[in-house]
């Protein structure tokens, strides 16, 4: 029970319920506050124990100033725990290590267990392999058993060993539509008191409940599995980003335009490590499902978590998907009485201000690589055609877009831009010039007969899938009008592009197939492959073996336009160079018009039946046309049926079976699941962490690093280590599955550490992949990373790794900190760091450091091939704080480099090897 130093602890009678909660307006300071400053603030009232959490950090949260340096450390004990497959089996294989290492020391080890409710949504796994047929959802679901079989068996042992564990199984939805349309709570009941649901997640995009009020956010597996066991999380009190939203957005302009706008705005304003805070009269205009799009975008500005307060549209959601009349009418009156129900007039304070008008957005793209580099939909053929010169030798033909053949995309075949004109109206061209553009077209032959030519730019992807958009009801809706007004008038996809639709649960297909929508999207390809991310992750599946081998065989810039949240370098799929996102519709377009080298602003996508053109303002839906069928088609009791017993599975799920008991029978021969090495010769005590003393540099490394170059979670090469390690295990490359599918066996995953495709090491020039040069030979050679790791542990030789700014963006993905730790990786020197890899490297016991302000290792000269000293560290040994630098010594250059562990907290995970070791030290003296 809470210390009540406030006298905070009240009554809430809500109808016949009664409930205890602590009253936020008992702290002088609390009505001043952003909204999600009250959350936590309310978090520490019910937490105090007057020793991990005082009344000096209530009052230090109370009296928060919005201007300062963040410098107040509290702990932050988040209501419960949601993971996705991906992320959520090394979890669970962790927890069954610690039940054995805590059995080995002589303890209990069903004390390890969830204290928190965890759940964990298998939605990473499908794979697109067939795609463009009625049977595609059902072919692609089987062969996701036949690959994971290994891994769901393990997670349903895990859903019977574990308390307060449950799994939705597969074929169900996207683990962060799930959580806002069934799993989130708003507001919490447990052991009678009421209180803010708070929740973080195994994958960065949980901050997509932000949109409902829900203040989370990503982290890493390792610090899930913390906050599993009850332990808090330790942080800094944040600043607060205020964004004042005005105005409405205007015909033509969706969610994920007004997302690509904010993702831009926040990136060049800067708010890594902050919170952003919706708020102001343009609020009550953006509908729940753009809300929720915008906060699961958060990752891609860099902050902590992006949140909407709680208002008359969160309530009429949790209507519409379900919730029950007494969990609308206790959010609503908790909300009230607590000051968290959004007042358009009130302007709390925030430590700083950013404005945007809704009425300014304009239709938008992102890419080739970031999605921070958003492009008006008019300038993305000019945009393009710049982009694709990086991607491309110099010896292409330099021709325009009008030279191209027929046969492959001629400028009067390609999409224009939603506009609001007529269809009889003259359309301004574009004054600029065309510039040229490299050419370099290639003939092919499907097996079915079917030729044409590819080109540079050719749009061989195009995919609705990722929760960030499929989640909303009105970019679903308006892809699919845009679909059946493309079939009404002949239009076709081009035969090219792999479609695909992948929504993130099952009320979307329910409302296409109310709303007589279906039909439609399936005659242009985009069939149901799937209830999961796919694409966005990597899980685009093969493209047709007669498309892959011209784009290898002839180094084609290819592309693929998504729906997603992410188009990082190598993520999509290992064939295509530049990626895309956009809304649904576009993705729609963009299938019709098979290029990104077209104008979206004035040319037809094709002809009608009678020779006509057709621009895509035609066809393009008006939010009147939108609204009606999303009013018309989607009901409470398609959320009711659909989530009626989510637990469940079907008679797959159900039929797998599975071992027994509190400890897990490993398997030796398993390639997806084995006991992992953590806690091997682990003692009840840590020994003292060491300066680091003749290391070498595996990986030098550049500006925005993402956790995907670090750790990939797509296709596994047979001729990359991890490949070779699994056909010498006896798998068939054609059963390879991924990364992301394999994180249960960490033999794969240290081989998959720094494996990207795309990755660039600086110290070995001209490869590109998860290469290095190995200092234990000779002349240096170059070899793989994982096999220069190994001779590294033979010599003894520590590890570090030099990088740019924004390192480990992306993806909150652990495996990205561990492989790095089981390489023999020691530190990271970087020049700024993205927060949640920052945090998952001191949770792995890796030390990050910061280069000095303005300097680099380009700036000091370091060319990677210096043997490193770095001392200082041991001054963490005697527990009194945190050294503010280390001297680092490496060939004649010297520098004192900024020690990144933010916390005390942080330290104590550091001295102690890792925040698992802390853990079960710390329940092991219990």
């Amino acid at each position: 029970m809470s210390a009540n130093s406030f006298g905070s602890r009240d009554t809430l009678r809500v109808g016949d319920a009664s409930y205890e909660i602590y009253r936020l307006d008992r702290v002088e300071g609390a009505a001043r506050l952003p909204y999600s400053l009250k959350i936590l603030l309310e978090n520490l009232l019910r937490t105090e124990d007057g020793a991990n959490i005082t009344a000096d950090h209530i009052r230090a949260l109370g009296g928060w100033d919005p201007k300062a340096t963040p410098s107040v450390e509290i702990q932050f004990t988040p209501a419960r725990v949601i993971m996705q497959d991906f992320t959520g089996v090394p979890c669970v294989v962790d927890l069954a290590t610690m039940r054995e290492a805590v059995r080995d020391l002589g303890g209990d080890p069903s004390r390890i267990n969830p204290l928190a409710p965890a759940e964990l949504v298998i939605d990473h796994s499908v794979i697109v392999d067939f795609f463009g047929g009625r049977d595609s959802f059902v072919r692609n679901v089987e062969r996701e058993y036949e690959r994971n079989r290994e891994r769901y068996q393990f997670l349903r042992w895990g859903q019977t060993a574990f308390d307060e564990f449950k799994v939705v199984p597969p074929g169900t939805g996207i683990v962060h539509q799930v959580n806002i349309e069934h799993l989130a709570r708003v507001v919490m009941t447990r052991d009678g008191k009421a209180y803010p649901d708070t929740c973080v997640g195994t994958d960065s995009h949980t901050t997509m409940e932000n949109g409902l009020g829900v203040l989370g956010w990503g982290v890493g597996g390792i610090e899930a599995e913390a906050a599993m066991l009850g332990q808090p999380i330790s942080m800094l009190i944040p600043r607060v980003v205020g964004f004042k939203l005005t105005g409405e957005l205007p015909a033509g302009a969706t969610a994920t335009d007004l997302v690509l706008v904010i993702t831009e705005m926040l990136r060049k304003h800067g708010v890594v490590g902050k919170f952003v805070e919706f708020y102001g009269s343009g609020v009550s205009s953006v509908p729940l499902a753009n809300r929720a799009t915008i906060g699961n975008m958060s990752p891609e500005f860099g902050s902590t978590c992006a949140i909407f307060p709680i208002d008359e549209e969160t309530i009429a959601y949790l209507r519409l998907t379900g919730r029950t009349e007494e969990q609308l009418a206790l959010t609503e009156a908790y909300a009230k009485a607590q000051g968290l129900w959004h007042d358009p007039a009130a302007e709390p304070d925030y430590s700083e201000y950013i404005e945007l008008d809704l009425s300014t957005v304009v239709p938008s793209i992102a890419g080739p690589k970031r999605p921070q580099d958003r492009i008006e939909l008019a300038s993305a053929k000019e945009c393009w055609r710049t982009a694709v010169r990086d991607y491309v030798s110099g010896d292409e033909d330099l021709g325009m877009a009008d030279e191209a053949s027929a046969e492959s995309f001629p400028a009067s075949d390609s999409p224009a831009v939603p506009h609001s004109t007529s269809a009889d109206e003259p359309h301004e061209k574009s004054a600029a010039p065309a510039s040229g553009r490299p050419h370099k077209r290639v003939p092919v032959t499907l097996e079915d007969g079917t030729t044409f030519e590819l080109d540079h730019g050719a749009v061989v992807i195009a995919a609705i899938t990722s929760c960030t958009n499929t989640s909303n009801p009105y970019v679903m809706i308006g892809a699919a009008l845009l679909a059946k007004k493309a079939v009404e008038r002949g239009l076709s996809r081009k035969p090219w592009v792999k479609t695909s639709l992948a929504p993130g649960s099952q009320v979307v297909t329910g409302y296409y197939d109310r709303a007589g929508l279906t039909p439609y999207l399936e005659k242009l390809g985009f069939n149901l492959v799937g209830y999961g991310c796919t694409t966005c992750i990597g899980n685009s599946g093969p493209l047709p073996a007669e498309i892959s081998q011209a784009i290898n065989d002839n180094d084609l810039a290819v592309t693929a336009v998504l729906s997603g949240n992410r188009n990082f370098e190598g993520r999509i799929n290992p064939d295509v160079k530049m990626n895309y996102l956009a809304s649904p519709p576009l993705v729609v377009a963009y299938a019709l018009a098979g290029s990104m080298d077209v104008d979206l602003n004035n040319e037809p996508l094709g002809t009608d039946a009678q020779g006509e053109p057709v621009y895509l303002r035609d066809i393009w839906p008006s939010p009147e046309e939108v609204s009606e069928v999303v009013n018309g088609s989607i009901g409470q009791e398609m959320f009711l049926r659909d989530y009626a017993d989510v637990f469940k599975g079907d008679e797959r799920w159900q039929s797998l079976p599975i071992p027994t008991g509190d400890t897990f029978e490993w398997d030796p021969s398993s390639t997806y699941v084995r006991k992992a090495p953590y806690f091997d010769g682990m003692g009840t005590e840590p020994s003292p962490v060491t300066d680091i003393h003749g290391a070498r540099v595996l990986a030098k490394l550049g500006d925005s690093v993402t956790t995907d170059h670090i750790s990939p979670a797509g296709s596994i090469k047979a001729d990359s280590p991890a490949g070779k390690y699994l056909r010498e295990n006896g798998v068939e490359v054609k059963d390879f599955n991924s990364y992301g599918s394999r994180r249960g066996n960490h033999e794969v995953m240290i081989r998959g550490t720094f494996a990207n495709i795309r990755l660039r090491n600086q110290i070995a020039p001209g490869t590109e992949g998860g290469f290095t040069r190995d200092f234990t030979q000779d002349g240096a050679p170059v070899t793989t990373i994982y096999d220069a790791s190994v001779n590294y542990a033979a010599a003894g030789t520590p590890l570090v790794v030099l990088a740019g700014k924004e390192y480990g963006s992306g993806s909150s993905r652990d495996w990205a900190a561990k492989g790095t730790a089981l390489l023999g990786v020691r530190a990271v020197i970087a020049e700024s760091y993205e927060r949640i890899h920052r945090s998952n490297l001191i949770g792995m016991g890796v030390l990050p450091l910061q280069f000095p302000e303005g300097q680099s290792a380009g700036s000091l000269g370091l060319t990677g091939e210096e043997t490193f000293d770095i001392t200082g560290i041991e001054a963490l040994n005697d527990g009194t704080g945190i050294p503010s630098t280390v001297k680092v010594k490496a060939g004649d250059v010297e520098f004192d480099a900024v020690v990144r562990i933010d916390t005390p907290g942080e330290a104590d995970y550091y001295r102690h090897g890792g925040i698992m070791q802390y853990v079960l030290r710390s329940l092991l003296r219990k």
